[in-house]
């Protein structure tokens, strides 16, 4: 018995290494090194393309978390990762040279991975197959794979910043829908009076963006439904106030008048834990958007889970096509792992690669596959790319938004982090899932 894994990414590796630590036989497809995206510089597997960080080490943090729990089950890509970091504060870095070919090294000379230097064009059906070809997935089998989603692949541009319901200050909020429908519980909105805005509408456009690089923007035209929030209000004073500010069909209940401006926020996930600037795609740099979005009152003291960003990407439209155990509703012999399915970051993919090749072994052993619970970051993470309730997907990271809350309100932030760390790691004990 074998499982083929086209791609050896972070994913792809990971998914193998799952496949072959419980005794199946990969083929594992890389196309590197004889073609090469314009991202990718080495021969080597899991090569780190940005930077050489993979974020907080801290257990008590949501990105230390998801490595802890990838630790805990037996991860490839934490092992080496563990023994060539470089000095970086509080954040696990490593020298990513020596760690992808270490990961290389431990891939190739595992006697059940083969390795087959070619490039995939067409979707195996031989045996169950794990696609984890990254954001910059080959024009040729992305066309397959649209045709096997139904056209479901986004090309976009832009998306809006994310933010954790406890962070809105909901004594400068209320919640409605435009004109009374939908329920009162729909939108958050975020009221402005007019000097808020003209102050907010001067710092947007004079704020700092973020570079456009070729290699993320393959097409540099932004389409109007995509349109950055600071291009947008260059066009004129009162542009947003037209557009995704515009107060109209809104009361605010404090005032019993219609606001100068609102911004509404939408919620992100069934348990409305986090919640979208709607309309506010943006180009800015990270802390210009903490600094000019906390000029909206409601705002003032946001918790960004994750900031707004501008790049080509290729991702599923996961909630409408794969299962929380990475597999896909038309088809559950393939599984999609890596930033295909709308995770985000170097170990978030890791981490999906991981759940893709557990499962994709207990298919072919036609045993029932497994979710991690809530509570746990991973699990957390892939009940989000298989939210049906998350009608604009776009890609996630790990982040305590995602977690269910906790039974108790605990206001201190890192004492809110270590109780959302305790929580998961004590779920996970619990499991019986992952027989070493």
């Amino acid at each position: 018995m074998y499982i083929n894994v086209i791609g050896a990414g972070l994913a792809g590796c990971e998914a193998a290494w799952q496949a072959a630590k419980r005794g199946i036989g990969v083929r594992l497809f890389e196309m590197k090194p004889d073609k090469m995206t314009p991202a990718h510089k080495s021969k080597n597997f899991a090569e780190l393309i940005c930077s050489n960080s993979l974020k907080a080490d801290r257990i008590e943090s949501a990105a230390g978390l998801l490595k802890e729990e990838m630790r805990r089950i037996g991860s490839l890509l934490m092992e080496c990762a563990d023994k060539c970091r470089v000095p970086a504060g509080g954040a696990l870095a490593v020298d990513r040279d020596i760690f992808s070919s270490m990961v290389t090294e431990k891939i190739k000379s595992h006697p059940l991975i083969e390795v087959i230097g070619e490039e995939v064009t067409d979707i195996p059906k031989d045996t169950v197959t794990v696609i984890a070809t990254g954001p910059l997935t080959s024009d040729i089998l992305a066309e397959k794979i649209i045709g096997l989603c139904g056209g479901s692949l986004h090309f976009f541009d832009a998306a809006a910043p994310i933010v954790t319901a406890e962070s809105i200050d909901m004594e400068c909020a209320f919640t409605a829908s435009r004109y009374d429908k939908g329920g009162d519980d729909a939108y958050i909105n975020c009221p402005m009076n007019k000097e808020e805005y003209e102050n907010f509408h001067t710092e947007l456009i004079s704020a700092e963006r973020a570079p456009r690089h070729d290699v993320d923007v393959q097409n540099p035209k932004v389409y109007e439904g995509c349109m950055p929030v600071e291009i947008l209000a260059q066009r004129g004073l009162d542009t947003l106030r037209f557009g995704p500010m515009k107060p109209v069909g809104l009361r605010d209940p404090r005032t019993g008048h219609r606001p100068w401006a609102v911004l509404q926020l939408r919620t992100e996930n069934s348990d409305k834990t986090m919640y979208n600037l709607v309309g506010f795609q943006t180009n800015l740099k990270f802390l210009e958007q903490k600094r000019v979005f906390g000029m909206i009152p409601a705002l003032k003291n946001a918790e960004f889970v994750r900031y707004g960003v501008m790049h080509r990407n290729t991702f599923l439209d996961s909630p409408r096509v794969l299962n929380a155990d990475f597999s896909l509703k038309s088809d559950p012999n393939i599984f999609f792992a890596g930033q295909m399915t709308g995770v985000e970051g170097y170990m978030e993919s890791g981490a999906s690669g991981m759940m893709a090749g557990i499962n994709a072994v207990k298919r072919l052993k036609n045993q029932s596959t497994v979710v991690l619970p809530p509570e746990n970051m991973i699990g957390a993470l892939s009940r989000y790319i298989s939210d049906e309730s998350v009608k604009d997907f776009q890609p996630m990271g790990a982040n305590l938004g995602i977690l269910p809350p906790l039974s108790e309100q605990i206001r201190d932030k890192r004492q809110r982090a270590a109780a959302y760390s305790q929580r998961a790691l004590k779920r996970l004990w619990e499991l019986f899932y992952f027989e070493q």
